[in-house]
């Protein structure tokens, strides 16, 4: 009972314990973040189905009692995993966004980050569309989580829309961004079928005609 960690904060200076404490948890984290790191890379190269969860474990050079501590089953690190995905694609949109000074560069930046995700080893396409093909229909936990996710990216393209191209409607704004999202999508999946980067430049080709008449802000 003595050997947990936080009945040590009984049996020594307060300052010690609440340092052991919060080492204890930054461990906890990187390990958990370390989990979600492999197990997704193992989801997005080999597939979810073909991945078990001994097969994580040894990845994860860790006990499968560690592994159930921090997950209660693949599911729920599959959705961490299509979590941690989505968090680092939209911030890395936002950034690529950011960094571009006219409107045009703006509305099509997202084309210059997948053509720069395609550049990258081991590009397999969409992670969340990958899984959606793998899923059962009872698998709704997942199925939400990607919908959401896919409705996310649909709405910030609907604000960098806004942003940029003066005296839209509410349903100019909703089709120019659904084109745009719409050719992402088959821009991702089409570039990972040909195992070529022609439909990222098509797709932004294609991508400027939808506000070619539009005035830019």
């Amino acid at each position: 009972m003595l050997s947990h960690p936080y009945f040590l904060y009984y049996f020594v200076a307060p300052s010690t314990a609440i340092n052991y404490i919060l080492s204890h948890l930054m461990q906890r984290n990187e390990l958990h973040e370390h989990i979600i790191s492999s197990a997704g890379n193992l989801f997005y190269s080999q597939g979810y189905n073909s991945t078990g969860v001994n097969e994580i474990i040894i990845k994860c050079d860790i006990a499968k009692a560690t592994l159930y501590s921090h997950f209660k089953s693949k599911e729920d690190i599959c959705v961490a995993y299509l979590n941690q995905r989505h968090d680092i694609f939209m911030n890395s949109l936002k950034s690529y966004v950011g960094q571009r000074n006219e409107s045009k560069t703006q509305l099509l930046a997202i084309f210059d980050l997948l053509r720069d995700m395609y550049l990258e080893e081991n590009f397999q396409g969409c992670w969340g569309l990958k899984t959606l093909g793998e899923l059962s229909p009872d698998q709704t936990t997942i199925l939400s989580v990607i919908q959401q996710q896919k409705k996310e990216l649909l709405l910030y393209l609907g604000e960098v829309v806004g942003d940029n191209i003066s005296n839209l409607s509410r349903a100019e704004i909703e089709k120019i961004s659904g084109g745009l999202y719409l050719l992402y999508e088959s821009a991702v999946t089409e570039s990972h079928l040909f195992k070529n980067d022609w439909p990222i430049f098509m797709a932004k080709s294609i991508a400027s005609s939808l506000f070619i008449e539009s005035e830019l802000t």
